[in-house]
């Protein structure tokens, strides 16, 4: 049996990731850098994040806000694991139950009479957390596709050339840190004045021109970038459509029918539109925006920075849209953000060196060409 691994570790400082031996004891892990640190890690104070599902790297966290972390390929590691220390191992996810879980999916998305009456029986709201971490990427991506044409008709989109280019930019230096993710992230700029941002699924994110005006630099739209990401990541934007939409809609996702997406396109959009999150998922696409802030190397700072911006707007606590509503305050959601630590050294990249931000946003009304 095997009891060496070969994994990846991150100290929970910086965004480094370390080569690391992983060594399987009866009550401890032994993990060994390639610069010869070594650290031991008791069974009790590890939690599993990620490996749940086939083809996931498997995920290992120890510690606080912004925890060590253990990252392993080889998802054999944990049946290893089972098998070298069994009365610990239960909190740990057992591939062996994987082909049952597998098989069940099967069997539902062939029988959708059983399916029907399961959503009947248990109710939408109870099946989509079910459903919604089995829905192929690919239907979500073909459903996000048509719900961001209906929100944002290309007559009403924001797509001069420069401008949309210096966006992508930093899209692509936030996504760049996000490991084995099926989605292409896509950023849209919407020429309207709302305060607003929404994440379709399957990666098309939707940015208003009136938050857009907002923002004071890229890092702070960076803030607001991977919080929506994370709704997608986390699939918080497919299980909520899922919870509210019609049993067609359910129905669609679990067999993978890709003209079912196209065809609800316009009711999830209208759902999307008027969504709120649950403050659960809202608190965790923060945090995990935040990580993902520091992963990539970018200050945090400036997602603090925004959302300050917005408590002192005049008037603004009275029009809070959706995507700001579902938390109790902004000094609450500020004082969350905050209570996670910012990382020593704060910056690594910086983004759009040499380009005049408020140029950049005011990609809605641009005139001329952008110059660096």
């Amino acid at each position: 049996m095997q009891t060496d691994w070969e994994g990846y570790y991150l100290d929970g400082k910086t965004a480094v990731r370390r080569r690391a031996t992983v060594r399987l004891l009866r009550t401890r892990l032994e993990i060994s850098t390639e610069s010869g640190r070594t650290a031991w890690w008791p069974y009790g104070e590890i939690r599993q994040t990620q490996g749940f599902y086939a083809g996931q790297e498997v995920r290992l966290e120890r510690g606080g806000q912004l925890p060590e972390v253990l990252l392993i390929r080889d998802p054999a590691f944990l049946t290893s694991l089972h098998r070298v220390a069994p009365e610990t191992a239960g909190r740990f996810h057992d591939p062996s139950r994987r082909r049952m879980r597998v098989t069940l999916t099967a069997l539902a998305a062939l029988a959708a009479v059983g399916i029907t009456a399961a959503i009947y029986l248990w109710g939408i709201p109870g099946m989509a957390s079910v459903v919604a971490p089995h829905v192929p990427a690919s239907w979500e991506e073909r459903l996000g596709r048509t719900v961001s044409e209906h929100l944002a008709p290309e007559e009403r989109r924001c797509t001069e050339p420069t401008r949309t280019q210096a966006i992508q930019e930093v899209t692509s230096v936030l996504t760049s840190v996000v490991r084995d993710s099926p989605y292409a992230f896509r950023v849209i700029v919407l020429n309207t004045p709302s305060v607003n941002a929404l994440a379709t699924p399957g990666g098309y994110i939707v940015v208003f021109r009136g938050l857009l005006e907002h923002t004071r630099s890229a890092e702070e739209l960076a803030g607001v970038l991977t919080h929506e990401f994370q709704h997608v990541l986390l699939r918080h934007s497919t299980r909520a459509l899922l919870r509210h939409a019609s049993t067609g809609v359910l129905i669609a996702a679990v067999s993978g029918d890709v003209s079912g997406a196209m065809t609800y396109g316009l009711e999830s959009a209208r759902i999307l539109a008027e969504l709120r999150y649950s403050r659960q998922d809202e608190e965790e696409a923060d945090r995990e925006g935040f990580r993902l802030l520091v992963a990539a190397g970018v200050d945090p700072a400036g997602m603090l920075g925004f959302f300050e911006t917005l408590k002192k707007a005049p008037g603004m606590a009275a029009t809070l849209p959706p995507y700001l509503s579902t938390h109790p305050t902004t000094e609450g959601r500020i004082e969350r953000l905050r209570s996670l630590g910012l990382p020593a050294p704060p910056v690594t990249t910086r983004l759009l060196p040499g380009l005049d931000w408020r140029d950049v946003r005011s990609i809605c009304g641009a005139a001329g060409p952008l110059h660096r």
